[in-house]
């Protein structure tokens, strides 16, 4: 029990005689400071809760007092900042969870500090076994340069080995793990994809990019186990608690370690811990674009829900149809309309057939799924709003809420367009403080007016959901309201912030990741906001972190997070824990 809880309080003032005729809380919150996201009633200092639900907030004690019963938990918060409690609109929790399980390269200064990461884990492994790992990032080398199958083989030929660029859009094999792939000198590029070759002897260089190509090699990793599956899963969900994320839409079941069932197999996971008690986060699973009708309406049923609009279950269901446009930014797979400003031999990958795309989208429109696409190029961005608009016109009006996910890169004459289509932008503003660094380079400067463009897409009317594109970047949503209301990178600078007409105030970043977030998954009625009626979702900061300066919100940590009236996080607890 933290020491500033007190269990079972026996104070039953404004009771009378006997219980109140609204019954008594289960939880209530005393002395905070709490930012409830309502405009009629902006804060508060008390909060009482039954059940899953908030049943009163109020500034007067004496009526506090009078949800407070014998078995009401009664926490103290002594002045700290409440708040709705984070919910990440755009995150991979089982590919995060992964991460913490196999080799971490995320952060590596140069290509020898990436070896020597691999070579450090060695002895982790049985002879012959794949070696697999994620988080490279090259922009962030010397000399900024793809890492190549000889560069892994470097460091062992007897491993197959694997390892994701941090964006998950390429991937780099040794040799041993392009020959069990199949992939030789006269492999073709599969449809959507790229083998790198060397330009000299057009050998692959072991760089792979998009899921086309990559799958060429990831197809034969082996299996993870159960346990394994579980403990990644549960060491992401641990963690988004402790940053005061009480929701996820997450897009775990597209996973290409369960390409044969369409990553069911992670769903399975989140509902043996609902059933157990163990969810400590609100999970809204997104489904494959690509799969059949049939198999997404099976997939939606098992889920709990009937079409995007039902409510269905509280703690897990299933979501919008994800599928991608294009690739990322950083490893020029992003489409564009016209080439890259520093590579002019390409304009990105489009990842889809847009005819087919749109006659796709149509059907399982019909069928009542919210559609959500990835795009990041302003040629990605671009088709998946001629798809949306095909939509509209062929099945008519509707609250479809459909969703592009980054939107990093529009045309100026196409950001209208997603107010005028009620598309919801799903961004993330968090990936501005690594790509600040490139972004210039890789699109020159007419194209920067319709990068990263928040303030844009708010005027333009198009509904904000924020989310972090975790384990791309941090988990922390700290850090994306930090680019949001400063478009500097963490060490500060360029001044005034790059682009700063885009920048938002913090009450608008704060709505993107919480009432615009529960907005965009038709959740907006029982999330986002700390009113009566809706979820005890609460996330709990030792200070105001509307009022502390942009650079302290990099250092802040939640203190407590309480999902659905339920502590489950408490820092104290946690520290003590590690002592």
């Amino acid at each position: 029990m933290p020491p500033d809880s007190i269990e079972g309080s026996n104070s039953d003032a404004g009771s009378g005689s006997g219980r109140p005729a609204h019954g008594f809380a289960s939880l209530a919150l005393s002395n905070g400071d709490i930012y409830t996201g309502d405009p009629a009633h902006p804060r508060a200092r008390y909060m009482a809760v039954t059940g899953e639900l908030i049943a009163a907030v109020t500034d007067s004690e004496t009526d506090w007092k009078l949800w407070i019963g014998a078995e009401t938990r009664v926490i103290d918060l002594h002045g700290q900042f409440a708040m709705p409690g984070f919910n990440d609109a755009h995150a991979h929790l089982a590919s995060g969870g992964y991460a913490k399980i196999r080799i971490d390269l995320e952060g590596a200064r140069s290509l020898g500090e990436m070896q020597q990461r691999i070579r450090a884990r060695l002895k982790d492994y049985k002879p012959g076994e794949w070696i697999v790992g994620r988080g490279w990032d090259h922009t962030l080398w010397p000399q900024k340069v793809f890492p190549s199958r000889q560069d892994l083989d470097a460091v062992s030929t007897d491993h197959p080995m694997y390892f994701t660029r941090i964006d998950g859009h390429v991937a780099v094999a040794n040799s041993r793990a392009l020959e069990l792939g199949g992939v030789t000198r006269s492999t073709p590029d599969p449809p959507a994809g790229h083998i790198i070759r060397d330009a000299k002897t057009g050998e692959a260089t072991g760089l792979l990019e998009e899921d086309s190509a990559m799958s060429l090699v990831a197809s034969h990793l082996p299996p993870v186990t159960a346990a394994q599956r579980r403990r990644a899963l549960e060491l992401a969900i641990d963690e988004a608690s402790q940053f005061g994320i009480t929701s996820v839409q997450d897009n775990s079941v597209m996973s290409l370690e369960d390409g044969d069932s369409f990553g069911w197999a992670n769903f399975a996971v989140y509902q043996q811990l609902k059933r157990e008690g163990k969810l400590k986060v609100r999970i809204t699973e997104w489904l494959p674009f690509y799969a059949p009708v049939a198999r997404l309406e099976q997939m939606r049923r098992a889920g709990g829900g009937s079409s995007a609009a039902d409510p269905g279950d509280p703690w897990l269901k299933t979501g919008a149809l994800k599928e991608f446009m294009d690739g990322s930014l950083g490893s020029r797979t992003a489409a564009l309309l016209a080439p890259y400003a520093d590579d002019a031999s390409t304009s990105g990958i489009l990842r889809v057939d847009p005819v087919k795309l749109t006659a796709m989208s149509i059907e399982r429109d019909r069928a009542g799924f919210q559609l959500a696409f990835h795009a990041i190029g302003d040629r990605g961005n671009r088709v998946a709003l001629d798809a949306f608009g095909a939509v509209a016109a062929t099945n008519g009006k509707r609250d479809r809420r459909d969703r592009i996910e980054h939107a990093q890169i529009v045309a100026p004459e196409d950001i209208p367009r997603f107010g005028e289509l009620h598309v919801v932008a799903s961004m993330q503003p968090v990936h501005l403080l690594t790509d600040q660094r490139w972004a210039a380079d890789r699109l020159g400067a007419s194209r920067l007016h319709g990068a990263y463009a928040w303030r844009s897409m708010l005027q333009a009317g198009a509904p904000l959901a924020f989310g972090t594109d975790y384990p791309i970047e941090s988990l922390n949503p700290l850090r994306g309201i930090y680019s949001c209301v400063t478009r500097e990178v963490p060490g500060g600078g360029p001044k005034g912030g790059w682009q700063p007409q885009e920048k938002l105030k913090i009450d608008e970043c704060l709505r993107a990741y919480t009432a615009g977030a529960a907005y965009a998954q038709f959740e907006e009625h029982r999330k986002g906001k700390l009113v009566p009626g809706m979820f005890a979702d609460i996330a709990v900061f030792p200070h105001d972190i509307t009022a502390i300066t942009p650079r302290d919100l990099l250092a802040a940590h939640a203190s407590m997070t309480i999902a659905g009236g339920r502590v489950v996080f408490d820092q104290k607890e946690a520290a003590s824990a590690q002592k």
